[in-house]
């Protein structure tokens, strides 16, 4: 099974590739909101964490959204719970998707939380940071503060780009990103068919 990693800005439209793969992909946001929706067990310890914010279950996130513009501290205490979390769901996905022959795994905190290792393949999501802000202030419930709280949160886009095998140009059109797509994936068969 070839694993491929996402990697670029909050907005960067990783998901958007992501599902130009047309492969098993793992996407932690997506994991995260059902979470908050399904996981009791998290509930009472954000609940314990943060009481004066975390009240009825299943977690709103516009509670959460207050806890971590208030105290950029907060975020943290969220991740430790939600993370472990998230990290056993990704393996479970692993396990179920074991005979695919590609899964992509759409992670923001990939390389930040060591999720990552020697066999993954590396994915830069390469987007105009001025394209970026236009698409995120179109997001429901859109807050500057806690997108700054996130990317504070986040190693350097130039580090994840250097990390990276290879270099997604994504212009949010269909079109070009599938073809963009369509050539990386061909690459990275072909090598892995060669060694």
């Amino acid at each position: 099974m070839i694993k491929i990693g996402l990697l670029g800005d909050i907005g960067s439209g990783k998901s958007f590739v992501a599902k130009r793969f047309c492969c098993p992909v793992f996407n932690a946001d997506k994991e995260v909101s059902n979470i908050y929706k399904t996981n009791k067990s998290c509930f009472f310890k954000l609940k314990k964490k943060l009481p004066k914010y975390v009240e009825s279950y299943p977690i709103k996130k516009k509670e959460l959204s207050k806890a971590i513009i208030e105290n950029k501290k907060n975020l943290k205490k969220i991740i430790n719970i939600v993370h472990p979390i998230v990290n056993k769901r990704m393996k479970n996905f692993l396990k179920k998707n074991i005979k695919s022959k590609m899964v992509i795994l759409d992670i923001p905190l990939l390389i930040e939380n060591k999720i990552n290792d020697k066999n993954f393949i590396l994915i830069f999501v390469d987007a105009k940071r001025q394209k970026i802000n236009k698409r995120l202030k179109k997001r429901k419930n859109y807050n500057n503060k806690i997108t700054d709280n996130f990317r504070k949160l986040q190693k350097s886009l130039t580090l994840k780009k250097n990390l990276s095998d290879y270099i997604i140009k994504n212009n949010f059109k269909f079109s070009t990103v599938k073809k963009n797509v369509k050539l990386i994936k061909y690459q990275i068969l072909n090598e892995r068919n060669s060694t």
